[in-house]
């Protein structure tokens, strides 16, 4: 994201970065400040400045003070200080915490960065950016409590990135962690002027005794929360889908008859963190997988012990962009179920004995959910067994 001042000129080690935010700001100092000197191309009487470079510092202080309010609004319990320190300070026994083990995670939100500069959408993917982290903490029982960004680009657009952070900052609003910091870099030569790059970190905490995942076992029930579509993986692939089909981005979506289709294939990543802290706090998890890239058979083993095996039965909703990849692309079933999550955001494992309350608490926290299969014994490594029905994903 940004946050207080937002220095950062090159440095001998690191020539051509751009502006900074540092974290608790985002624009901390990182190094020695170029100040204008006279260079062989300077023209006569005139010496270079940063901005003939390429990077313009007064837009990245322009940007900086036009995010303060959006990264004050995420503060929460347990947050030291504000903007404009070079680091982050949090008071772990003031949000709570009796004995914390600090998870940390970081991602990114990968080529579909490229839809939101081809359609000028950029509300959404700040949020995406939160969600890869903060469900990937979530699932390890832990709450997330800091959250940091890296937002870099070829020529800093104020306006683009504002939209941007504020995304960022709405995710973190939904996920109940603060915007701290985070660095913004102006990088001619690297990325082209209007492209842009995010990476995001977030770090959170769980008593020591209620990390997860814990007790899964043959005869546990393991329940699905539905996506809201692709969320943020295999991008590559649904561009190339896409270039197959001949639509343009300002298409009427096939699949989602209200809305154009780059907007469509942009709906945010979902972020599950309160209604499965709820769950956790109710003593009714085991165990979460994050379905991400690698789709079910490559996360939920993730989570469970060697010498099981998550049966599933691929029966619950798909989404219809799903079917609408497949058709065009004609993506073979096994290799839509390992890149996308196919309508599955977050699988759940819990007690059989478990299941209706389960059931009842995440509807009452308005996710949809439903029972895909059950894990059992088997031999060697954890792994994930799915009978496909012919057909499949329709």
């Amino acid at each position: 994201m940004t946050s207080a001042e937002h220095t950062s000129p090159e440095t001998p080690r690191d020539p051509g970065h751009g502006p900074s935010h540092g974290s608790a700001t985002h624009g901390a100092a990182h190094g020695p400040a170029a100040g204008p000197t006279a260079g062989p191309n300077a023209g006569p009487g005139r010496g270079l400045s940063y901005a003939d470079s390429g990077v313009d510092i007064d837009a990245a202080d322009a940007l900086v003070e036009s995010i303060k309010p959006l990264a004050r609004a995420t503060t929460r319990v347990g947050v030291l200080g504000g903007l404009g320190s070079f680091g982050a300070l949090f008071d772990l026994r003031a949000a709570g915490f009796a004995d914390p083990i600090l998870v940390a995670s970081t991602d990114g939100v990968g080529t579909k960065l490229m839809l939101a500069v081809a359609t000028g959408l950029h509300d959404t993917v700040g949020i995406d950016l939160v969600a890869m982290c903060v469900n990937d903490l979530v699932v390890q029982g832990a709450e997330p409590l800091l959250f940091l960004d890296y937002f870099a680009t070829g020529k800093l657009d104020p306006a683009q990135a504002r939209k941007v952070i504020a995304g960022i900052a709405s995710g973190c609003n939904e996920a109940g962690c603060a915007l701290v910091g985070g660095e913004t870099a102006e990088m001619p030569g690297i990325y082209a002027s209007q492209d842009y790059d995010l990476a995001g970190f977030a770090v959170g905490a769980a008593e020591r005794d209620s990390l997860l995942p814990r007790g899964v076992g043959p005869g546990d029930a393991v329940l699905g929360l539905a996506s809201s579509g692709l969320h943020s993986n295999a991008f590559s692939l649904v561009r190339r889908v896409v270039q197959l089909s001949g639509l343009g981005w300002d298409a009427p979506s096939p699949f989602a008859p209200d809305l154009l289709l780059g907007a469509a294939l942009l709906e945010p990543t979902r972020i599950y963190v309160r209604p499965l802290l709820a769950l956790h706090r109710a003593g009714l998890m085991k165990a979460a997988a994050h379905i991400t890239g690698g789709g079910l058979p490559g996360n939920l083993p993730r989570v469970l012990p060697d010498g099981t095996v998550a049966v599933l039965t691929p029966d619950w909703p798909v989404p219809p962009v799903f079917p609408w990849l497949a058709q065009v692309g004609g993506i073979a079933p096994a290799e839509m179920l390992r890149v996308f999550n196919c309508g599955i955001g977050m699988a759940i494992v819990v007690a059989e004995a478990d299941v209706a309350a389960a059931m009842a608490l995440l509807r009452e926290q308005g996710e949809t959910v439903m029972r895909i299969g059950h894990i059992e014994a088997a031999v060697g490594p954890a792994g994930v067994r799915i009978t496909l029905p012919d057909g499949w994903p329709e």
